[in-house]
Protein backbone atom coordinates (compact mmCIF):
# COMPACT_ATOMS: atom_id res chain seq x y z
CA UNK A 1 0.00 0.00 0.00
CA UNK A 2 0.96 3.33 -0.66
CA UNK A 3 -0.26 5.53 2.49
CA UNK A 4 -1.45 9.26 2.11
CA UNK A 5 -2.13 9.79 5.61
CA UNK A 6 -5.69 11.72 7.03
CA UNK A 7 -6.47 13.68 3.34
CA UNK A 8 -9.63 15.87 3.67
CA UNK A 9 -12.56 13.90 2.32
CA UNK A 10 -16.08 15.29 1.19
CA UNK A 11 -19.49 14.08 0.41
CA UNK A 12 -22.78 16.11 -0.37
CA UNK A 13 -23.53 16.24 3.08
CA UNK A 14 -19.98 16.12 4.85
CA UNK A 15 -16.69 17.10 5.48
CA UNK A 16 -13.91 14.88 6.62
CA UNK A 17 -11.00 16.48 7.86
CA UNK A 18 -8.18 16.20 10.36
CA UNK A 19 -8.55 17.17 14.13
CA UNK A 20 -6.95 20.12 15.32
CA UNK A 21 -6.18 20.38 19.52
CA UNK A 22 -9.48 22.98 19.11
CA UNK A 23 -11.76 20.21 17.92
CA UNK A 24 -11.53 19.00 22.10
CA UNK A 25 -14.65 20.77 23.21
CA UNK A 26 -16.84 19.72 20.50
CA UNK A 27 -15.28 15.70 20.58
CA UNK A 28 -16.30 15.75 24.44
CA UNK A 29 -20.09 17.48 24.12
CA UNK A 30 -20.52 15.71 20.74
CA UNK A 31 -19.64 11.98 22.01
CA UNK A 32 -17.24 10.89 24.04
CA UNK A 33 -18.71 11.73 27.04
CA UNK A 34 -22.12 9.87 26.44
CA UNK A 35 -21.67 6.41 27.96
CA UNK A 36 -24.72 5.72 25.77
CA UNK A 37 -22.30 6.51 22.71
CA UNK A 38 -19.38 4.90 24.24
CA UNK A 39 -21.51 1.52 25.59
CA UNK A 40 -19.89 -0.66 22.47
CA UNK A 41 -16.76 1.12 22.11
CA UNK A 42 -13.05 -0.16 23.22
CA UNK A 43 -12.11 2.98 24.90
CA UNK A 44 -13.90 4.43 27.78
CA UNK A 45 -15.84 7.40 28.11
CA UNK A 46 -14.41 10.44 28.57
CA UNK A 47 -15.16 11.81 32.00
CA UNK A 48 -13.17 15.54 31.48
CA UNK A 49 -12.45 17.05 28.78
CA UNK A 50 -8.82 16.93 29.41
CA UNK A 51 -9.60 13.31 27.99
CA UNK A 52 -10.73 14.46 24.74
CA UNK A 53 -8.09 17.23 24.84
CA UNK A 54 -5.25 14.60 24.94
CA UNK A 55 -7.36 12.40 22.13
CA UNK A 56 -6.86 15.56 20.17
CA UNK A 57 -3.39 15.55 20.90
CA UNK A 58 -2.41 12.16 20.08
CA UNK A 59 -4.39 12.54 16.44
CA UNK A 60 -2.13 15.70 16.21
CA UNK A 61 0.74 14.20 16.60
CA UNK A 62 -0.32 11.18 14.87
CA UNK A 63 -1.02 12.95 11.78
CA UNK A 64 2.93 13.16 10.65
CA UNK A 65 2.78 9.53 10.25
CA UNK A 66 1.41 8.52 6.82
CA UNK A 67 -0.54 5.64 7.85
CA UNK A 68 -2.33 7.42 10.66
CA UNK A 69 -6.03 7.63 9.35
CA UNK A 70 -8.51 10.05 11.82
CA UNK A 71 -10.97 11.61 10.54
CA UNK A 72 -13.47 13.98 12.47
CA UNK A 73 -16.94 13.78 10.61
CA UNK A 74 -17.91 17.68 10.41
CA UNK A 75 -21.63 18.63 8.85
CA UNK A 76 -21.43 20.75 6.06
CA UNK A 77 -24.41 22.85 7.04
CA UNK A 78 -23.78 23.78 10.65
CA UNK A 79 -19.73 23.06 10.50
CA UNK A 80 -20.40 21.25 13.95
CA UNK A 81 -18.39 18.02 14.29
CA UNK A 82 -20.63 15.02 15.00
CA UNK A 83 -18.19 11.49 14.93
CA UNK A 84 -15.00 9.74 13.93
CA UNK A 85 -14.09 7.75 11.53
CA UNK A 86 -10.72 6.06 11.68
CA UNK A 87 -8.44 3.08 10.29
CA UNK A 88 -7.57 1.17 13.64
CA UNK A 89 -5.79 -1.39 12.37
CA UNK A 90 -3.19 -1.73 9.77
CA UNK A 91 -1.96 -5.11 8.23
CA UNK A 92 0.63 -4.03 5.59
CA UNK A 93 1.50 -7.56 4.57
CA UNK A 94 -1.78 -8.67 3.47
CA UNK A 95 -2.98 -4.90 2.18
CA UNK A 96 -5.62 -4.61 4.70
CA UNK A 97 -7.00 -1.81 6.98
CA UNK A 98 -9.92 -2.10 9.50
CA UNK A 99 -12.18 0.86 10.14
CA UNK A 100 -13.71 1.84 13.55
CA UNK A 101 -16.06 4.73 14.21
CA UNK A 102 -18.57 6.27 16.61
CA UNK A 103 -20.71 9.18 16.13
CA UNK A 104 -22.65 11.40 18.83
CA UNK A 105 -26.46 10.39 19.38
CA UNK A 106 -28.02 13.51 17.96
CA UNK A 107 -26.99 12.48 14.70
CA UNK A 108 -28.12 8.66 14.69
CA UNK A 109 -30.11 7.05 11.78
CA UNK A 110 -29.55 10.00 9.20
CA UNK A 111 -27.18 8.18 7.14
CA UNK A 112 -23.77 10.33 8.45
CA UNK A 113 -21.92 7.09 9.27
CA UNK A 114 -21.83 5.20 5.78
CA UNK A 115 -21.73 8.48 3.68
CA UNK A 116 -18.23 9.02 5.45
CA UNK A 117 -17.48 4.91 5.63
CA UNK A 118 -18.21 4.95 1.50
CA UNK A 119 -15.91 7.84 0.50
CA UNK A 120 -13.35 6.36 3.07
CA UNK A 121 -13.13 2.89 1.46
CA UNK A 122 -13.23 4.41 -2.28
CA UNK A 123 -10.16 6.54 -0.78
CA UNK A 124 -8.24 3.39 0.62
CA UNK A 125 -8.92 1.48 -2.14
CA UNK A 126 -8.41 4.19 -5.30
CA UNK A 127 -5.54 5.78 -3.28
CA UNK A 128 -3.72 3.88 -0.53
CA UNK A 129 -3.93 0.58 -2.24
CA UNK A 130 -5.96 -1.34 0.03
CA UNK A 131 -6.75 -5.05 -0.97
CA UNK A 132 -9.63 -5.68 1.89
CA UNK A 133 -11.21 -3.29 4.09
CA UNK A 134 -13.00 -4.99 7.39
CA UNK A 135 -14.99 -4.24 10.32
CA UNK A 136 -16.40 -5.76 13.21
CA UNK A 137 -19.16 -4.64 16.09
CA UNK A 138 -20.19 -6.50 18.96
CA UNK A 139 -23.23 -8.84 18.18
CA UNK A 140 -25.47 -6.61 20.90
CA UNK A 141 -25.07 -3.55 18.64
CA UNK A 142 -26.41 -4.13 15.53
CA UNK A 143 -26.80 -0.69 14.12
CA UNK A 144 -22.71 -0.70 13.56
CA UNK A 145 -23.68 -3.67 11.39
CA UNK A 146 -26.15 -2.15 9.70
CA UNK A 147 -23.59 1.15 8.59
CA UNK A 148 -20.95 -2.04 7.54
CA UNK A 149 -24.14 -3.23 4.94
CA UNK A 150 -24.72 -0.44 3.37
CA UNK A 151 -21.33 0.74 2.71
CA UNK A 152 -20.82 -2.28 0.76
CA UNK A 153 -19.70 -4.80 3.37
CA UNK A 154 -20.31 -8.39 3.48
CA UNK A 155 -20.81 -10.26 6.69
CA UNK A 156 -18.13 -12.91 6.92
CA UNK A 157 -19.26 -14.74 10.66
CA UNK A 158 -19.50 -13.81 14.01
CA UNK A 159 -16.00 -14.90 16.50
CA UNK A 160 -17.14 -15.98 19.74
CA UNK A 161 -15.80 -14.08 22.49
CA UNK A 162 -13.08 -12.23 20.08
CA UNK A 163 -13.07 -8.57 20.99
CA UNK A 164 -13.59 -6.88 24.43
CA UNK A 165 -14.89 -3.56 24.67
CA UNK A 166 -16.96 -1.74 27.79
CA UNK A 167 -18.93 -4.45 28.23
CA UNK A 168 -16.24 -6.85 28.90
CA UNK A 169 -15.22 -9.74 26.14
CA UNK A 170 -17.43 -10.04 23.69
CA UNK A 171 -19.09 -11.68 20.20
CA UNK A 172 -18.04 -10.11 17.34
CA UNK A 173 -19.65 -10.22 13.94
CA UNK A 174 -17.17 -9.42 11.38
CA UNK A 175 -17.57 -7.75 7.68
CA UNK A 176 -15.46 -7.00 4.88
CA UNK A 177 -15.03 -5.50 1.37
CA UNK A 178 -12.42 -6.27 -1.27
CA UNK A 179 -11.20 -4.28 -3.57
CA UNK A 180 -12.29 -6.50 -6.38
CA UNK A 181 -16.05 -5.91 -5.24
CA UNK A 182 -15.86 -1.78 -5.35
CA UNK A 183 -17.37 -0.89 -7.70
CA UNK A 184 -21.00 -2.69 -6.99
CA UNK A 185 -22.15 -1.38 -3.65
CA UNK A 186 -20.94 2.32 -3.87
CA UNK A 187 -24.04 4.66 -4.38
CA UNK A 188 -22.52 7.64 -5.08
CA UNK A 189 -19.81 8.36 -7.77
CA UNK A 190 -16.41 8.44 -7.22
CA UNK A 191 -15.37 11.09 -4.89
CA UNK A 192 -12.99 13.46 -6.00
CA UNK A 193 -9.84 13.16 -3.69
CA UNK A 194 -9.14 16.61 -2.20
CA UNK A 195 -5.40 17.15 -0.98
CA UNK A 196 -6.00 20.20 0.65
CA UNK A 197 -6.29 19.97 4.56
Amino acid sequence: MKHLGTIRLETDRLILRRFTLEDAGSVFKNWASDEEVTKYLTWPTHKTIDVSRGYMDYCVKGYDHPSFYQWGIELKETRELIGNISVVQVTDEIDRLELGWVIGRPYWGNGYTAEAAIIIIAFLFDQVGANCICAGHDVNNPNSGRVMQKAGMKFEGILRQSGRNNQGIVDMARYSILRSEQSMPFVHPRPAVSRTL
